[in-house]
């Protein structure tokens, strides 16, 4: 994609069939920010972000983006792959467990802590970049959008994926089912806590 920008000014689209992305979201960001200063928060979220990016590149996972207090990521882009949502959900899992460390060493000590979200779906996805400035690689479509609410729908040290990343890793992964539940614009969902790795 690079080469392609460097040679053309652009770079084209490409779909990819099947990928998996994963949100993850501060629970109570807005609460524990109070109770830092800005240059401390900051510093927490580079220590937590920078954690999680060494977690995905150990599983060939690609950085996306991250919008305040939410990290997105998604894996078999742009090099296709068949183990992708095995690679995201045991990221997902090794995330979790980070930031459900963190936050018992936080608690001991009196600190104000972080709990996180992780939400999980596979599905086709559109990926390139867009606009003039700031070049940066992202993805768009369905699987994306639901990707998100799997994250808001979740709970705090959970991993939740859908019914149709279960369906793929329910061989490797001890799950919960949760039941249909309702995603915010995409109706009834079925939905799965992963309980850990077989």
């Amino acid at each position: 994609t690079a080469e392609e920008l460097k040679l053309t000014g652009t770079a084209k689209a490409k779909s990819f069939d099947s990928v998996s992305v994963l949100f993850t979201d501060f629970k109570n960001f807005t609460n524990a920010s109070e109770h830092l200063s800005p240059e401390n928060l900051v510093a927490e979220i580079n220590y937590c972000y920078s954690e999680f990016d060494r977690i995905i590149t150990r599983h060939g996972i690609e950085k996306i983006k991250t919008i305040g207090d939410s990290y997105m990521c998604a894996a078999g882009l742009p090099v296709t792959n068949n183990t992708h949502p095995y690679d995201l959900v045991t990221a997902g899992l090794e995330i979790v467990h980070f930031i459900e460390t963190l936050k018992q060493e936080r608690m001991e000590k009196g600190l104000p802590y972080f709990e996180l979200r992780v939400g999980i779906h596979t599905g086709p996805v559109v990926a390139g970049i867009v606009g003039i400035k700031k070049f940066a690689y992202d993805i768009w479509g369905d699987t994306v959008n639901t990707a998100s609410r799997m994250e808001s729908s979740g709970a705090t040290g959970k991993v939740n994926i859908s019914g149709i990343t279960h369906e793929i890793v329910k061989d490797k992964f001890a799950c919960t089912y949760r039941g249909k539940l309702d995603a915010k614009n995409k109706g009834l969902i079925d939905m799965y806590f992963v309980d850990r790795l077989l």
